[in-house]
This record gives C-alpha cells, structure tokens and sequence, in this order.
C-alpha cells in the first residue's frame, strides 16, 4: 500500500480489529498496528503466554456489530444464556429469564481466542487493512492498546485510575452437571463470582470470573487444583456438582479508572481512545467488552455520517464521538462502583441493607425488566 493511512489503529485486540473491519468497509485506508505481549504470567490474562482462558459476556448489540461483519462463532463457542441466577449473602436474590422478557437470550458467553481468530481471519482478507509492526503517519490514530496504553502515556493523556485492591481471578472449569444456559453470580461480602456458561447449549463446563481481595487471590492462586475446586464448590453452594479444573489459572487488578479526553491532537494530528484505553469498569456485570464495542460502532458511525468536507480528524467530529460515548460509559462505570462499594462493606448492616435491595429488585415488575433491557443492549 503506497497511499497514506487515512486510519491508523495502535492496539490489535477485539476492539481494535473490529474497529478495522468497520472502517475498510468505509473505503478507508487503515493500518493496524500489533503489540508484541509484554506482561508476565498472572499479572493479565489479556498478554500471558499461557493458553488464554477468557470468555465475555456479549450482547444483542454487540452480537448484531460482529454478525455484521461475519465474525460471530457458532453456537458452540457462543453460547446463549437463557436465565440468569444472582445471589447475595443473606437470601438476597435476582433471577432473570429470556421467556419472561420475550428475547431469544439474555446474553451470550463467547470464547475470547475463538473470536479472535475469527477477526484476524477476517482482516487478513481485508485489502484495505495492512498489518503494520509499528505506527505509521495517518490522519487519524485511534488508541486501542487497553487499560496500560502506551500512546495514551506518550500523548499526555490523563488516565484517573481508582482501584479496588482487588484482583479477578479466571479459569475454564469441567462440571459434574450440565450448566443448562444458565449464568450464575454470587456476592459473598467482598467477594463475587461468576460462572459464565461454556461449549453450547449442551455443555458441562464454565469459565470463572472470582473477585477476591489481593492477599486472598494469590493464597487461591498457589492452592493445588484440587483444593481450588473444592473452594469453589462451596462458594457456589454445589450448584454443579464436583468441579475439576481444566485449565491454568490467572490474575489481573481490578480498577475503575478514566480519560480525562478522549480526542484530541498531539504533533498536529488527530488522536481517539476506544476501549480499555479510554475507561475500565468493575467486571462484575460484564459490560466491559460491550462498552468498548459500543466505542466502536459509535466512531465508526460518526465517521460514516460525516458531512463530505470534512476530514477523518476533524475535531467537531470527534468530539461528537467523545460526547456521545463518555455519558454511556460514566453511567455504567458509577453503577459498577456504586454495587462493588455496597457489595464490599462486611458489617451486618449493609449486608441486610444490599439483600433487601435484592429482594425488593426481584419484586420490581417494570424496573427489573428496563435494567435487564440496558444490559443487554435493547432500548
């Protein structure tokens, strides 16, 4: 490719490659740029050289985004959620059903390398996308690098992080019962976890996500195979029987953090932030990924409706993307903080106060099935 990027895309990721994919059906020229993994072992599932173990809950909207671009997995490697089951700490209780609010799925649990293959697949037949090993001149570069951005250091960017002095704790589990489609999630005081249904509609094995305080997650880090299993039965009150670990564990800190800018200019070009490079959430409700897919699609559709004369970097035009993408996310991130402030507090008062909550949440009628339409992407 000789002619100038018009796009160039720093951070090869989900979000990343599917911003790529959008932008080459545009006509726009898009050089993507891949980063090499430099983490270490147990310090983020995202850049460790162990087989990757993570899986994300994605919505209706962001099945349509990837379905649109022929990147959607089967069945198999997406599995559809038909209820879900979460649980406080003193009988506390939330149970959503996709029968009760008309949908074909509440959510689908997708396996991150699955996908991914799917989009790098895709990519690499895309003429308009060139592979590049290091940032090229563009009229546009969009930071796609995640929450340790490199860019965003390199151009100043404030990036206000909170954490939660807590680590998230991930696995691929075999059951000794069949999921049945059904994700579950239990608030213990300060700890969650989730199971998040695995191999389709017939499987017996989940992914885990266990947020756990920072001295407690490494303990269950160094526990053996066995007696990780066997805490985990009892944090999940033997829901699925005898549990056998399939996979090598990793960790990752947990943090609510936020750009102070989302666009701007830096040596006279212009910049954006998407993803984890622009805003990290509590991963307790499984919005991260869908925020950033939204970042996606709401770039893309900016720079889609753009009036002719102007360029890829205009600033109006980008600020128009920042203001409609930094309301959703600081609405998300503050219910996220709000529960994982209320879920952490051990005193018996808030204990009965966050399970009253549940109960009466449960009771809601309309207010439940509005939450559940948000979370999964609908109006």
């Amino acid at each position: 490719m000789t002619q100038p990027f018009d796009i160039c895309i720093r951070g090869s990721g989900i979000v990343g490659r599917t911003l790529a994919l959008l932008l080459a059906r545009e006509r726009l020229r898009v050089g993507l740029v891949s980063l090499a993994p430099t983490v270490a072992k147990n310090d983020s599932p995202e850049k460790t050289t162990t087989a990757d173990v993570r899986a994300y809950a994605l919505n209706a909207k962001s099945r349509a985004l990837l379905e649109s671009l022929r990147c959607w997995p089967d069945a198999q490697h997406a599995t559809e959620i038909l209820s879900m089951q979460v649980k406080g700490d003193d009988g506390g209780e939330v149970n959503f059903s996709a029968s009760d609010l008309q949908v074909p799925g509440l959510t689908w649990i997708v396996d991150v390398p699955v996908l991914e293959a799917q989009l790098a697949e895709a990519v690499r037949f895309q003429p308009l996308i060139e592979l590049l090993d290091a940032p090229q001149p563009a009229t546009l570069t969009v930071i796609c690098e995640g929450k340790t951005s490199s860019t965003r250091a390199e151009f100043g960017i404030d990036f206000e992080v909170t954490p939660y002095h807590q680590r998230a704790i991930a696995a691929r589990l075999r059951c000794e019962a069949p999921h049945a489609q059904i994700a579950r999630q239990w608030f213990s005081q300060s700890e969650i976890l989730a199971f998040l249904p695995m191999d389709g509609p017939e499987g017996n094995s989940v992914a885990i996500v266990w947020s756990v305080e920072e001295g407690r997650a490494q303990a269950l880090l160094d526990e053996s195979p066995d007696e990780f299993c066997r805490q985990l039965v009892a944090a999940s009150e033997g829901c699925l029987g005898q549990l056998t670990l399939i996979s090598e564990r990793c960790a990752w800190p947990l943090q609510q953090a936020q750009a102070d800018r989302w666009v701007g200019r830096h040596d006279g070009k212009a910049w954006a932030l998407a993803g984890d490079a622009a805003h990290n959430v509590h991963p307790l409700a499984g919005q991260g990924l869908n925020l950033g897919l939204g970042d996606v699609a709401a770039l893309a559709t900016a720079l889609h409706e753009r009036e002719y004369w102007r360029s890829v970097g205009d600033e109006k035009l980008l600020r128009r993307y920042e203001r409609t993408r930094k309301a959703a996310v600081l609405t998300m991130g503050a219910t996220m903080d709000g529960l994982q402030q209320l879920f952490s507090q051990r005193s018996a008062p808030w204990q009965a106060v966050r399970n009253w909550g549940m109960k009466g949440f449960e009771r809601s009628g309309l207010l439940k099935q509005w939450v559940a339409r948000q979370a999964m992407g609908f109006k």
